[in-house]
């Protein structure tokens, strides 16, 4: 208790060193908490607007489907038969047919994924239901960045070429019926999505699918030939992304918080030299040298508690405001490939907080404690004469 009391009297009496050391402390606290946040943040959202809208609760892929390779769809698809047809009329499975095609928009070519999908099916958020009007025309959706990137509009139509099963080339127009927003490019981008019977009719793929999407009821397996993805499969890109982004952010609060911790390093050995008669004292009077050392160290390690409690103040209204109101994005956010929104908003979890007090803490207590060790090697008669050497 008289380490602490003596180390909180000396620090107030240090005036503003010792408030300019734990207001640039306190500045590293927050950016590590806030940083932290916006990467939970922006992972969750990922995650959770990946799986609302793509890969539902899991997959099953035809054995020779690999999204990465567009040239394998002519022979990534197979029939819907058997348990699999069982599961797609209970609802716990829905079948994707994918195939190349070319769209010309206003004269101009361009290759994009056209889809099928179930104008029924709920595992998704995709607003399929548009599909399932009656018309004499082939009706279509597409994301924002495709009617962007198309400059399509709901209610035009648009010429798109294909090649059937057997190589055929062939083609027709579609009506676009709903453009749709979603932080998701891979069900945005270069992709058109139409009623699936229609695609099989017009593929030759009759009941065929490429890949299946499952839904909350599915239990997870593997229904030979397809072969059951699960989210941590079909998720690992963007984990890998976060990931990534954590380590980048590493270095650059690291950095931060080392200019605060050399700040008390600096604070420390000054006010050994400063204090030798004042440490001689100490020990004439009975105390151990280890009883010394704890006195300054704490003295030291009391910087991050200050920088804390500092932090909490201006740090929480800040957060707090960041945490209800999002982070915006820049718009070219979009051209990254990755699944982020309009605002961010970061999560602050008390795992996050406690370790980064944890941390804090912990690096100004070893940063204190290192210019105290040639107090243990001192002699009172030499510290009350101001020979500490």
């Amino acid at each position: 208790m008289l380490a602490f009391k003596l180390a909180f009297r000396n620090l107030l009496g240090a005036g503003l060193r010792t408030w300019l050391n734990v207001t640039v402390l306190s500045i590293a606290f927050v950016v590590i908490v806030f940083y932290n946040g916006m990467l939970d943040g922006w992972n969750r959202q990922a995650l959770t607007d990946t799986k609302n809208w793509e890969v539902g609760f899991g997959q099953l892929w035809h054995p020779n489907y690999d999204p990465f390779d567009p040239f394998c769809l002519q022979e990534a698809h197979a029939p819907i038969t058997g348990k699999l047809e069982e599961l797609t009329q209970a609802g716990e499975i829905t079948p994707v047919l994918i195939t190349q095609a070319t769209i010309y928009p206003q004269g101009r070519m361009q290759n994009i994924f056209l889809k099928g999908i179930d104008p029924n099916q709920q595992i998704i958020k995709l607003p399929t239901s548009a599909l399932s009007g009656k018309t004499d025309d082939v009706p279509a959706i597409i994301g924002k960045r495709m009617a962007e990137e198309a400059k399509l509009k709901p209610g035009e139509r648009l010429l798109i070429r294909w090649r059937d099963k057997n190589g055929t080339f062939d083609a027709r127009e579609v009506l676009i019926v709903e453009v749709f927003n979603c932080n998701v490019q891979s069900v945005d981008t270069k992709q058109i999505w139409i009623p699936l019977y229609t695609l099989q009719q017009i593929t030759g793929l009759q009941n065929e699918a490429t890949l299946f999407i499952a839904g909350s009821n599915f239990k997870k397996q593997t229904i030979a030939p397809w072969q059951f993805k699960d989210l941590k499969y079909l998720l690992r890109e963007i984990d890998e992304i976060i990931q990534t982004k954590k380590v980048g952010a590493g270095v650059i609060y690291g950095l931060l918080l080392s200019i605060a911790l050399l700040a008390i390093f600096d604070t420390q050995v000054l006010s050994i030299f400063r204090r030798q008669k004042e440490i001689g004292t100490y020990i004439a009077l009975g105390m151990t040298r280890i009883q010394v050392v704890a006195i300054f160290t704490i003295e030291g390690s009391t910087h991050s508690l200050l920088a804390i409690i500092l932090g909490s103040l201006w740090g929480t209204p800040l957060l707090g405001y960041l945490q209800n109101f999002g982070i915006p994005m820049p718009k070219y956010v979009d051209s990254m490939g990755v699944s982020i929104s309009e605002n961010i908003f970061p999560v602050y979890s008390t795992g996050l907080i406690l370790s980064t007090v944890l941390l804090v803490i912990i690096s100004a207590t070893i940063v204190s404690y290192f210019p105290t060790r040639k107090i243990t090697r001192l002699r009172p008669t030499d510290a009350l004469k101001g020979k500490i050497q």
